[in-house]
Parts: structure tokens; C-alpha cells; sequence
């Protein structure tokens, strides 16, 4: 698959976009099972969804003893703010 059309599809998809907007909401870090139920989606495929915003560089992922934490990136947050713009002009 050509790269830019990777990117362009993770955006358009409706679980990454809702994890993206859920990061933002809460601004402190989460964690990946939280995230699952919000998104409404299992864990795995959460963190699978969490890799490749972190490949695309709009998460962190912090280590705090055997909890990884999920922080949005100045990137991610850009993202994000848009795509809530969308969705408020779509309605």
C-alpha cells in the first residue's frame, strides 16, 4: 500500500479517530484498556490501532512500572483539534 494513502486511511477510520479525540478530551495520559472501552473496540485491536499512531508519530507511549501510559503528541493534538472540527461541521 502506498504510504501516503496508509496515512490518509488511518484518519478516515472511525476507532482511530475516536482514539485520537479521546486522548484529546482527557489531556492527562491514559492507558490502553480505558481506551478500548471508550472506543468501544477490544484491547488488542486498540493497541494495534495505538502502533500505528505512534509510527505516524501522534502517541507516546510512557512506562510507569508495568503500566504503559498513552500521551497524545503536539502532532497528534493538531490532529486531533481537526478532526473535532470535522465532526462539528459534519454534525
Amino acid at each position: 500500500m502506498e504510504k501516503s494513502k496508509e496515512n490518509f486511511d488511518i484518519f478516515f477510520r472511525r476507532k482511530p479517530a475516536l482514539m485520537l479525540v479521546a486522548l484529546k478530551r482527557l489531556s492527562r495520559a491514559r492507558y490502553g484498556s480505558i481506551l478500548a472501552k471508550e472506543v468501544d473496540c477490544t484491547y488488542s485491536h486498540a493497541v494495534k490501532i495505538l502502533q500505528s499512531l505512534e509510527r505516524l508519530g501522534l502517541v507516546n507511549f510512557e512506562k510507569k512500572g508495568r503500566i504503559k501510559l498513552i500521551k497524545l503528541t503536539k502532532r497528534g493534538q493538531e490532529i486531533a483539534d481537526n478532526i473535532e472540527n470535522i465532526k462539528k461541521v459534519i454534525g
